[in-house]
């Protein structure tokens, strides 16, 4: 008869811990299901700013590679000729 007692408060420990784990669990599944969606909200937005960095990326390298050769060219013309000293510029400080 002790064993049919020790077994059911054995059963009734893990009945007891079932139960509780039964009644939480959908609340922990809702709570991390909420949170996930939000993540997930918010890895898209990052998604559609990074396209729309890479395409503002895109339209202004043609621009910068233009900008770079006028500057090349101007750099060019602006060298002095082998006897004259080459003056140092002054660049603003703001």
């Amino acid at each position: 008869m002790e064993i049919f007692g020790g077994f059911m408060v054995m059963m009734s420990i893990i009945g007891l811990f079932l139960a509780v784990v039964w009644l939480i669990m959908p609340f922990v599944v809702f709570a991390i299901k909420g949170k996930q969606d939000r993540s997930l909200e918010i890895l898209e937005a990052i998604d559609e700013r990074l396209a729309a960095v890479e395409q503002q990326i895109k339209r202004l390298q043609p621009l910068q590679a233009a900008h770079e050769t006028t500057a090349e060219d101007a750099a060019e013309a602006a060298t002095p000729a082998p006897d004259q000293t080459p003056r140092q510029e002054v660049l603003p400080l703001a």
